[in-house]
């Protein structure tokens, strides 16, 4: 898997812990891309669960990069009703997380701005409004989130096309 994801030059990460309800959102999507559709050949897909903040640091800090990032995730917003797909830039994501944004750690910013800005990769957050993230084992997705897996999947299959 290592070699695969240094070597293409579009990168789809799935962010989340499926043993949290509606926070398992971002392995869903990878799961559904994977079985039910074909990528292109120069993507890439992968949950991550809650380690893309080591995947980040390592492509940081590897000689070639990625020509775009897709960051999937779940996320709990003021005025969102829960399912709602959206997309966030870098610049809207708080430096310090707290509950009024994701219940839980989203990745780290300051290496996804880094790779935007000193590397050129385009950094694109594809993210769901969740409707409970809980706080003890609880896994599966509500029915709002899951509803929204097809989508994100057409979603992504659209925008990995752009500049391929």
């Amino acid at each position: 898997m290592i070699q695969e994801i240094f070597s293409h030059p579009v990168l789809i990460f799935g962010c989340g812990n499926t043993l949290l309800g509606d926070d398992g959102f971002g392995p869903g999507v990878i799961e559904h891309l994977l079985q039910d559709y074909v990528l292109p050949d120069h993507v890439f897909a992968v949950d991550v669960g809650t380690g893309v903040r080591n995947v980040l640091l390592d492509l940081l800090l590897m000689p070639e990069k990625p020509r775009k990032i897709f960051i999937v995730d779940a996320v709990i917003q003021a005025n969102r009703k829960a399912g709602e797909l959206f997309e966030i830039e870098l610049e809207q994501i708080p430096l310090y997380q707290n509950a009024a944004f994701s219940l839980h750690r989203f990745p780290s910013v300051n290496l996804l701005t880094e790779l935007r800005d000193a590397a050129g990769v385009e950094v694109r957050i594809l993210a769901v409004q969740a409707k409970h993230i809980p706080a003890e084992v609880s896994p599966g997705l509500s029915a709002e989130v899951d509803a929204s897996l097809r989508g994100a999947c057409l979603w992504l299959l659209d925008h990995v096309k752009e500049g391929a």
